[in-house]
Parts: C-alpha cells; structure tokens; sequence
C-alpha cells in the first residue's frame, strides 16, 4: 500500500506516468516506508538503485549522506554555531548532551523518560534556563531541600528560568519524553558531556564528587 510522502529518493520531483520533471515539494509514494510494495516505475538515469546514490553534480537532490536533515549532536563549543533548537531538541534521546561549552555558557539538551525527572538539584552559583519543546511536566522550587513550594505545570513552548541557589526539580508527567534544552550561565557540565540514561548521569555525577 502506498501512503504520501515526502520521499528523499525523490525530492522535487513529480510522478506524472514517465514525466520527472522538477517541481518543489510533491508527494511521492515512497517505497522505503513501512508495508511498502517495490517501485512499479522505472528509476531516472541519474539514480543508481544498486548504491543508493544520487549523482553529486545535482544540488537539488537529498543526498543519502546528509542523513536526510538530521542535525549531528555533538558539542560544538566554543566556536560560533548557529542550529535549529527545536528540531535538535526533539531529536535528542540522551538524558543529556552537550551541544555547546563555552566560557560562561553552556547548552544542553535533554530527554526525560515518561515517569522519571531529572532529579533534585542545586546550583550554588548558576543561573538555568529550561525550554520545553516536546511533552509535559510539573516543576517545583524551593529555598529548602525539603520545602519546594514553588509548582508549576509546564508544556511545549514553556520556558523555566532557575535563580542560582535554588533547589529545583523537573518530572515527566506525560506518556512520551519530555524534551527540552537547557542553558547554563556558566557551564554546569563537563565539555562533550553525553549521558545517554539518567543512571549515567548519576554515576557521573557520583564520580565528579
């Protein structure tokens, strides 16, 4: 069965019987999703079925290296950069990932498990801000480790801002990840920092201590 899609094998072109002219942005029925029957047509010259590449020399083509619009997540500090946050936000599955260190900034994104938090916390001498991108959660903060009476309901396109001494703790109270970013002002963690679960994160923390 065939469903619509913007298929990357075949980006900007239309499918009119034999007719591959180029136009921006139409459906194609793409083979490479799920349940899908082969190609019932026959491919352009320019594409080579056997290795799955396009011919460079195209620039309108979506090269199967650029991993089709996935952003490499990797610390990128502290050399400028500039990035889509939301779509490497949501693309992120680390409990937590450096995306850049700087000198007196860090950037970090994380993915929070249905059910789990990231765990009460304090930073003496930082400032942190969060933006929620994808999910749902409750924040609580506190002057006590023991009497967090500050709670708020956050969602996607909420931003939370943590004053420096401040403990403070953010749940998932959804059924998907909540994905967010997080900026320190100074850096929190260690340059290239990646936490792929929050045991990692704990051990690492256990270790640093």
């Amino acid at each position: 069965m065939y469903y619509p899609y913007f298929c990357p094998y075949f980006f900007n072109q239309t499918r009119n019987s034999n007719d591959y002219s180029f136009t921006p942005f139409i459906s194609c029925p793409c083979p490479y999703l799920a349940n899908m029957s082969p190609y019932d047509y026959e491919f352009t010259n320019e594409y080579n079925p056997d290795d799955m590449r396009f011919d460079d020399s195209r620039s309108d083509y979506l090269h199967p290296s650029q991993d089709y619009g996935l952003i490499q997540l990797k610390d990128y500090g502290s050399k400028p950069y500039v990035v889509d946050i939301e779509k490497a936000t949501k693309q992120n599955n680390n409990f937590r990932l450096a995306l850049w260190t700087g000198k007196y900034l860090q950037l970090t994104l994380m993915s929070i498990n249905p059910g789990e938090e990231i765990g009460l916390e304090l930073h003496p001498d930082v400032d942190q801000f969060l933006s929620i991108e994808d999910g749902q959660g409750v924040v609580m903060m506190g002057d006590k480790k023991d009497k967090l009476d500050f709670k708020a309901n956050v969602y996607a396109d909420y931003a939370i801002l943590i004053p420096a001494g401040k403990w403070h703790n953010l749940i998932n109270t959804g059924d998907r990840p909540l994905k967010l970013y997080s900026i320190y002002a100074p850096p929190e963690h260690p340059k290239g920092t990646i936490h792929k679960t929050k045991k990692d994160a704990e051990a690492a923390e256990k270790e640093h201590k």
